[in-house]
């Protein structure tokens, strides 16, 4: 069986790549021609040159795969071209739908994310079936993930295609090359750089659990259904704490209030759109934090079987992974 991988050469992506890999799968990966390619360096899977939104390059890439994981998705807290991310994200991922229903692909997963769920209004863990709608969805990577699942979502009901929806919460670990936004939070948390945090939560979960459970979500999930692929609910100061003291450096001294940040936020974005570089703070980011975003993977355990290390354990193994890759100087 030749499965395709987009995304692959990505934090997530790279991660289903070796599980599937481990499988002895038939692994062809499709990444774009400018993608770091250090993830796949020497994993043996085909590659072939794709992009969301070029047609013809995903009809390339389906042609003889029997299944499909897209994980692929441009993931930033903050960019100056809206319109680049929705086209990647939404039209994107209806582009590949499309493709792979007319390759004839037996069986897809997609990759969306817990930011296209609700917040439970007393602070109790979100789940699959905790509503929201695109008005709750703040900053345009949230509304780009809602609009897309959205999408896959009407094409399995009215197309039949035969795809199963994952939502992975706050994937931490190693060969995150980029580094991601929680990457960055961790590197500069290790370099003994934030004495001070906001005050919310992230549900953090290893990405080789997020990996297994993009492989279980294939083998058994029903068509049409989501599972959210989480792990432990953890505040921020101690996933911070955590991450400095994997390093030996010292805890943050303070919780800051959202208030407080938020005008640095502004300054950032600023600077941001004069030098090109993505800002650390992002006012998006702040509003967003202003609820601890803490979720239950109840169902995905019951129904698939899914199991989650403790958050201490991604953390410890991204600071490591990090430490032995240079991030910390």
């Amino acid at each position: 069986m030749t499965v395709l991988v987009t995304g692959a050469s990505g934090f997530v992506g790279a991660a289903v790549v070796r599980r599937l890999l481990a499988e002895d799968a038939a692994v062809r990966v499709m990444t774009r021609a400018s993608s770091d390619p250090r993830n796949l360096e020497g994993l043996p899977v085909e590659r072939v040159i794709g992009d969301l939104t070029d047609p013809a390059s995903l009809a390339r890439a389906v042609a003889g795969c029997e299944a499909l994981f897209h994980v692929a998705a441009d993931y930033r807290l903050w960019i100056p071209d809206p319109q680049a991310m929705l086209a990647a994200n939404v039209q994107g991922t209806v582009n590949l739908m499309t493709a792979a229903a007319e390759a004839g692909v037996k069986r897809i997963v997609y990759t969306s994310s817990v930011a296209v769920l609700g917040l439970d209004p007393d602070g109790h863990p979100a789940d699959e079936a905790t509503p929201s709608a695109i008005g709750d969805m703040i900053g345009t990577y949230k509304q780009s993930k809602f609009l897309a699942e959205e999408a896959v979502r009407r094409m399995v009901d009215e197309q039949g295609l035969a795809c199963v929806v994952v939502n992975p919460s706050t994937p931490i670990g190693p060969r995150d090359v980029r580094p991601t936004p929680t990457g960055r939070v961790v590197v500069e948390a290790a370099r003994g750089r934030m004495p001070a945090v906001v005050d919310t939560g992230l549900n953090v979960v290893h990405v080789d659990d997020v990996a297994e459970g993009h492989l279980l979500a294939f083998e058994t999930g029903t068509v049409g259904q989501r599972y959210l692929l989480g792990g432990e609910n953890m505040t921020l100061f101690d996933i911070v704490a955590l991450a400095a003291r994997c390093a030996g450096k010292g805890p943050p001294r303070a919780r800051l209030p959202h208030g407080l940040i938020l005008p640095f936020a502004w300054l950032a974005e600023g600077w941001a759109r004069r030098s090109g570089r993505e800002p650390f703070a992002t006012v998006d980011g702040l509003r967003m934090a202003r609820k601890r975003m803490w979720f239950s993977s109840a169902k995905a355990e019951a129904a698939l079987g899914y199991r989650h290390r403790p958050g201490a354990a991604a953390i410890e193994d991204a600071v490591a992974w990090f430490r032995d890759h240079g991030y910390l100087g």
